[in-house]
């Protein structure tokens, strides 16, 4: 009996046994990094996340802040602007961890991985601009982090299909691959091909109201993707307040190429302009076309004005 009792009493006071956890630099310690740790708990199925941390004190986290579209908007040269400014770590390539299910399945361990390494007091940055057209992806967002900051690039609808058209034309000229003439995708028995992806891609009202399921207006902040091309500054100024950074980019880091025909960054007295690619001229449209695919936004982009109360200045 007394061999029961004392086995009893042993069985009591015995430590619990928890898993263990990888050590934490607290120099490296910022507000943001618990937030993730208990993301990365909730997400996680075998709780075997590791932090990598730099012995400089910088390290891989979630980003606090997502360009999630739209495509031809404009989002690599939203994200090279920014990455002037010293308060910003930007993801060089486009992540597609939202969309892209083989990338989604891998974790938020996998997406913290892509990140860059950035120091405690600075924004780490991703864009991926097919996440704005993407149905499943602001829940994911959401699911991640409710607090997230959004930044949403647009331009002229008509414009943006031009451009969206061009691309892929150009991805098959250098393949050697031959490409119908953008007629052929915006015809269809002889009216406007509104089952063409790149006309549903420029429906801005149905994409942002996905997205407003899920964030209020105040945490998306819209650029002028028409604007930032013809004067870049006083838009970077407004992102600039809407992430809460210091203002550190000014006029001077932007000049005009007029050899490309677009704003070009300086930075520290290095020069530096997008790639080749971006700035292509848009093949020659009849006019009546134009104007009929401009006719076809009107109604969805005053829905759009009306959504986010707001007007651009497009057809």
């Amino acid at each position: 009996m007394a061999a029961f009792l004392l086995g009893a009493v042993l069985l009591i006071v015995q430590p619990q046994i928890v898993p263990s956890r990888p050590a934490i630099n607290s120099n490296a310690e910022t507000s943001s990094q618990p937030v993730q740790r208990e993301l990365l708990k909730k997400t996680s199925q075998k709780n075997d996340f590791k932090e990598s941390i730099h012995s400089n004190g910088s390290c891989q986290q979630l980003p606090q802040t997502i360009i999630i579209g739209v495509r031809k908007g404009g989002t690599r040269a939203l994200l090279e602007m920014l990455s002037l400014h010293p308060d910003i770590a930007a993801a060089e390539s486009e992540v597609h961890f939202f969309d892209w299910e083989d990338h989604y399945r891998n974790g938020l361990q996998w997406y913290i991985n892509q990140m860059p390494f950035s120091y405690p007091h600075q924004i780490t940055v991703e864009k991926t601009p097919a996440y704005f057209t993407s149905p499943k992806v602001p829940e994911r967002v959401y699911n991640m982090n409710q607090s997230m900051r959004l930044l949403l690039i647009l331009r002229d609808p008509s414009e943006r299909v031009l451009s969206d058209y061009t691309q892929v034309f150009y991805n098959h000229m250098q393949k050697h691959k031959p490409y119908p003439s953008i007629e052929q995708f915006l015809i269809k028995d002889g009216e406007l091909n509104v089952d063409y992806k790149a006309i549903n891609r420029s429906l801005y009202y149905i994409h942002m109201q996905n997205w407003l399921k899920y964030f209020p207006l105040d945490h998306m902040h819209i650029v002028d993707g028409d604007k930032l091309i013809k004067d870049p500054f006083p838009e970077i100024e407004k992102v600039e307040r809407f992430l809460k950074i210091s203002p550190q980019i000014n006029a001077s880091n932007f000049y005009f190429n007029k050899t490309k025909g677009f704003y070009c960054l300086r930075d520290s007295g290095r020069e530096r302009c997008l790639h080749e690619s971006k700035g292509r001229a848009h093949p020659q449209v009849d006019t009546r076309l134009l104007e009929k695919l401009q006719e076809y936004f009107h109604e969805p982009n005053k829905k759009f004005f009306e959504l986010v109360g707001r007007t651009f200045d497009w057809h």
